[in-house]
């Protein structure tokens, strides 16, 4: 059913205001934390995946250190792939449910190098000579590989593709502004807020974006009694606002 033209033009209408105010917190968000923001990775895809895998509702020091005793256990990702599971549980120990996240690795790696067809699951370079939306759509027909899991592949490692995630805090935040729905989720907020930015913007900027809007939830924006009182972006918060009573 075709919408009428006031109904289109008030969609219109309120992506242009989301676009806008995602770029106006953009800007102070950065000025705010320091942007442009060193990238933490040089990892290369595949390794990058692994450890998103890793992420996974963990705590980064955890995951690093999980991921850490994997490679040190293992001299590749194909020993990875073979060993016992229960090797690679307790390899990754360190992080949260290492008894899902070990056969899922390794089900993972096995799917890849399938789809390569070698012995060895294949380095995932060939992400880059891809569109951004078909490299996430192969990574993420992966199963055990969601849009946050392919974004951060594609992002965080030496590709430097400019896919962003969205984490836990960077979707609180957004749902605060009002950027996205009370009701979104986490992995469908992916493509809604990746629209609200410029299509031209490189993997620098889409990484500021992500990182500005995190380290704000994890400075400010707290899940539980949130410092609206000092957050640089409150005259752009419904949220803030009705619970600074303003």
């Amino acid at each position: 059913m075709k919408l009428p033209a006031s109904a289109t033009d008030a969609s219109a209408t309120d992506f242009a205001a989301r676009q806008a105010k995602a770029l106006l917190v953009h800007e102070r968000l950065c000025a705010e934390y320091g942007a442009p923001f060193r990238f933490f990775s040089t990892k290369d895809p595949l390794s990058e995946l692994v450890s998103a895998l890793l992420s996974h509702r963990t705590k980064n020091a955890d995951s690093h250190r999980a991921y850490q005793e994997l490679t040190a256990t293992f001299p590749d990702w194909a020993a990875v792939r073979d060993a016992p599971t229960e090797a690679v549980q307790h390899a990754i120990r360190a992080c949260t449910w290492p008894e899902q996240k070990a056969p899922r690795i390794q089900a993972v790696l096995r799917e890849i190098s399938q789809r390569c067809g070698s012995d060895a699951p294949c380095s995932l370079d060939f992400l880059a000579e891809m569109p951004v939306p078909k490299a996430r759509a192969w990574l993420e027909s992966i199963s055990g590989v969601g849009p946050k899991t392919s974004a951060a592949t594609l992002l965080f490692s030496n590709l430097r593709i400019p896919a962003m995630p969205v984490d836990s805090h960077h979707h609180r935040v957004a749902q605060r502004l009002g950027l996205i729905g009370p009701k979104v989720g986490e992995a469908a907020a992916h493509k809604l807020l990746e629209a609200l930015l410029p299509p031209g913007w490189d993997a620098q900027q889409v990484y500021d974006h992500h990182e500005a809007l995190m380290f704000h939830g994890q400075k400010c924006c707290y899940f539980s009694g949130p410092a609206c009182g000092r957050c640089v972006v409150l005259d752009q918060c419904p949220f803030g606002q009705a619970r600074m009573g303003g």
